[in-house]
């Protein structure tokens, strides 16, 4: 799993009780993700299909810094199917695994397309891609 994203949990993220509301770090897994996979596939036009059972497992508090690690785990034909874990980056606990998460790419008027890609390419080889 490699993480390329951290997150600091401020005011705004916050819930009720004080911790990371599960809502914006989803926005935020959902976020990357999309990022991830828009980088794998070499395309901007694909969206979220599926996302499995989302696993709470700690909470993070306001001051906390949050990474969010993706790594593609299957090509599909149209597809990208990726897991995720977020740990707090200081304890290195994990927050939330989400087993299973599937991107489709589109063409525009919204219908899967074939995307070509086959194996995980690391984020400065794909941008180097002609």
């Amino acid at each position: 799993m490699n993480f390329y994203t951290r997150k600091w949990v401020k005011p705004e993220d916050l819930n009720a009780h004080g911790t990371l509301f599960g809502g914006s770090l989803l926005r935020w897994i959902d976020e990357e993700a999309a990022i991830y996979s828009i980088i794998q596939l070499g395309t901007n036009r694909c969206v979220t299909k599926y996302m499995s059972e989302i696993n709470f497992i700690n909470s993070a508090k306001q001051g906390d810094i949050v990474e969010l690690g993706i790594k593609a785990t299957h090509f599909g034909r149209t597809s990208l199917t990726l897991t995720c874990q977020v740990r707090n980056k200081i304890t290195q606990k994990t927050i939330l695994t989400v087993d299973k998460m599937v991107f489709v790419s589109v063409d525009e008027s919204g219908k899967p397309v074939p995307h070509g890609k086959t194996e995980i390419t690391y984020t400065d080889e794909r941008l180097r891609e002609e």
